[in-house]
């Protein structure tokens, strides 16, 4: 079995920046460091930027889902294996994505 110790690192500190991120959004759509303004035009505006952000965090936090279960995989041993074909991830795939569960075909299904 191959050791993904320095693969574990990268996606540890992935997994910092993402909690980072979602620190920071929730600082901004909580309004926490600056009030809701109190012109209705501005109000607007704050709200699609908050828009914006809810889909940010959304997204960080599917991330760190990934990111997660990359971890668990590793410590499983069952990193490098496809979740749906149970064939070997290359590690070609996995340096570009290292959180990714599948194979480059079964990805490719997936996405059609």
């Amino acid at each position: 079995m191959e050791s993904f110790d320095k693969v574990k690192k990268q996606l540890q500190s992935l997994r910092d920046e993402y909690m980072h991120r979602i620190d920071a959004i929730e600082v901004e759509t909580h309004h926490k460091e600056t009030p809701v303004e109190k012109d209705f035009a501005e109000q607007a505006t704050q709200s699609e930027n908050d828009d914006v952000l809810t889909a940010l965090d959304d997204e960080a936090q599917r991330m760190i889902m990934q990111i997660d279960a990359a971890l668990l995989r590793i410590d499983k041993g069952t990193y490098d294996i496809c979740q749906s074909c149970g064939e070997s991830i290359s590690h070609k795939r996995l340096e570009a994505i290292p959180f990714t569960s599948l194979c480059i075909n079964c990805a490719e299904k997936a996405s059609h």
